[in-house]
């Protein structure tokens, strides 16, 4: 990720001091003693600058810094998972509201969900009451969702996106 003391092979670098006083650009030979007088390493942090820039720092705590900011974004990252609900076009009012439920439970824990409707036989010619059928519920949801894609019919199915209300 970042060369190191040696491994800097540019004839000239961009130096930073390690109280963040710029340098100067010099050689990387020169900047190599810098960084060993001052028991430090020479980094590399910038690479494709011309010339590139190189700080004079303790790397193995950069390192420890870096991870702790990386460990520290992942958990702060919210993961949205896709949940499916499957319909019918021949679905009952209570059954919608069980179903309107748990559509609400998962828009609640901040999840994306996909209300799909499968059309079988005769019911593909009439594919306009399955859209009804999503109407229908996402109406049920009392503007706790969002439609991301409208019900539309996609061979013999029926797909609904739905997301949940930003706060």
């Amino acid at each position: 990720m970042y060369s190191v003391n040696g491994a800097i092979r540019d004839k000239e670098v961009r130096v930073i001091g390690a109280d963040g006083s710029m340098l100067g650009i010099m050689s990387s030979f020169q900047a190599q003693q810098l960084a060993e007088d001052a028991e430090l390493d020479l980094v590399k942090i910038s690479p494709n600058a011309v010339p590139p820039v190189c700080k004079i720092m303790d790397y193995s705590k950069f390192k420890y810094e870096q991870s702790k900011r990386d460990k520290e974004n992942r958990k702060n990252q919210a993961v949205v998972e896709l949940k499916e609900i499957r319909l019918s076009m021949t679905i009952d009012v209570g059954d919608i509201a069980v179903k309107t439920k748990q559509c609400l439970k998962f828009l609640e824990a901040g999840n994306k969900v996909k209300v799909s409707i499968r059309m079988k036989g005769r019911e593909n010619a009439r594919s306009y009451q399955g859209v009804k059928v999503m109407q229908d519920f996402f109406e049920g949801l009392d503007g706790k969702a969002v439609q991301d894609k409208r019900p539309t019919t996609e061979g013999r199915n029926i797909i609904m996106m739905l997301s949940p209300v930003k706060a």
